[in-house]
């Protein structure tokens, strides 16, 4: 008797909350308790190398970078973190990339427990999935994926970290590196050599070059789109219409940057580490953070290229950040239509939503409106060039983690910015939008139309 009225009570308290707390709230209550973990974890002693354990605004700015996969530190990950700490960072990174919810979803599958209609609405959200159906099947295909591309990408890094690092380091750094690299997290151990350095000791190593680039882009293109060409292969036409766009778009917004550094950034380099020093920092902003370039020694038009690149980031459901491909290029093609006066925007003679237009345009806002206003006040406060102080922001709200070095002289309101725009970029500013206003109520009048001049 006593178990069944203890069943009855569970499900109506579960009930009650489920009625209560929506998707998006809980995915910003779970980003918000992973990060919370983290810090406590990175406050602990053995979490710092010289024993004392790092100040909480420390450990919540670095736990937050982890966690929304940015990259952006106030210490040097290599020289400041020991080995628990920067295994504390590599779960929280690994944590982040594949998303709070799809982790606790995966948990619940290999526990054997019953997905939830509620876990698998909230799964949807989080991967930006366009229906709940299937959505057990493409978690075990996230999961699936992640290590695979992870292991492979370890092995392809692992003969040239173990040789320059020894065979126990090196294993560590291959791993590290790959898993920072498919999450878009931007985080390495390289400062162990020069503090805050990130790759450029290896700008003329083709191996690590072309192993982090290749990571970055699997990572960033998204779960969907890699499920769509393992369905359909290398048949274009079959793809869905978000794919081809991503694919495209991704395309790009490589080829045209790495063009541009080409010619007028890296013209002092030698052809071969020209090449790759062009791709790598094409790529990168994107939303890895790793640079193998000194970026403070770019001109102030690469820098303002870098920043577009970053606030665009990666696709929908994948471990980037940023507005998304898929944003700008719905923007473009409203502007294309509206360019050739035509009714409808398209794309591969598929007609886009009204209310993918509408969306595109509100996200665009928020950003440039955050990145901003963050940017004039830091600097503001800090007393440093607007350009540097946009580079950061954009860094932030991008999740990017690409730094003109600004970011460990940054004091705690800065800081606090900072973490801010991180976590607005990694959930996603919809997201937090909709977990705090109420569902909307559909109603079936309207208010009278009237023509109002733009332009």
């Amino acid at each position: 008797m006593w178990q069944n009225l203890k069943w009855e009570i569970n499900a109506k308290f579960k009930e009650k909350i489920h009625r209560h707390v929506s998707s998006f709230q809980v995915i910003i209550l779970g980003f918000m308790l992973v990060i919370l973990l983290g810090s406590l974890c990175l406050t602990l002693p053995l979490a710092t190398r010289d024993g004392q354990g790092a100040s909480f605004l420390d450990a919540l700015f670095t736990s937050t970078s982890a966690v929304c996969v940015t990259g952006l530190v106030p210490h040097d990950t290599a020289s400041y973190w020991s080995v628990f700490g920067q295994a504390v960072i590599l779960f929280l990174i690994q944590i982040g990339g594949m998303g709070v919810v799809t982790v606790s979803v995966a948990v619940a599958i290999f526990s054997g427990r019953k997905i939830s209609l509620m876990q698998r609405s909230t799964m949807r959200e989080s991967i930006s999935a366009p229906q709940v159906g299937g959505i057990v099947r493409m978690t075990e295909f996230i999961l699936k994926t992640v290590f695979l591309v992870e292991l492979l990408g370890a092995v392809a890094m692992a003969p040239v970290f173990v040789r320059d690092f020894g065979f126990l380091k090196g294993v560590w750094y291959a791993m590290f590196h790959s898993i920072s690299a498919f999450c878009n997290a931007g985080f390495d151990l390289i400062g162990i050599r020069s503090p805050f350095s990130s790759l450029t000791t290896y700008a003329s190593q083709p191996v690590i070059n072309l192993t982090i680039m290749a990571l970055i882009i699997v990572g960033g293109i998204g779960f969907l789109t890699w499920e769509d060409v393992k369905r359909n292969r290398l048949h274009f036409s079959r793809y869905r219409m978000q794919s081809k766009v991503i694919l495209v778009t991704t395309a790009v917004l490589i080829a045209a940057p790495a063009v541009w550094f080409f010619f007028f950034e890296f013209s002092e380099l030698p052809l071969g580490t020209r090449l790759l020093s062009s791709l790598f920092q094409s790529v990168t902003p994107r939303t890895a953070g790793f640079n193998t370039a000194d970026l403070t020694k770019m001109t102030e038009a690469g820098q303002m290229l870098m920043i577009v690149l970053m606030l665009i980031g990666g696709s929908p459901g994948s471990t980037a950040g940023g507005m998304k491909t898929t944003t700008i290029a719905v923007i473009f093609s409203s502007a294309r239509a509206v360019f050739r006066q035509k009714e409808r925007a398209h794309f591969f003679q598929r007609r886009i939503p009204e209310e993918a237009i509408r969306t595109a345009g509100a996200i665009l806002l928020m950003y440039l409106g955050l990145f901003l206003a963050g940017g004039m006040f830091i600097s503001y406060e800090e007393g440093i060039p607007l350009l540097d102080a946009l580079f950061e922001t954009a860094s932030a709200i991008g999740t990017v983690g690409l730094s003109l070095g600004v970011t460990p002289e940054l004091g705690r309101i800065s800081q606090l910015i900072l973490i801010g725009l991180m976590f607005f970029g990694r959930v996603g500013g919809l997201t937090i939008i909709y977990a705090a206003v109420p569902s909307r109520c559909v109603s079936g009048s309207a208010f009278p139309q009237e023509r109002i001049t733009v332009g």
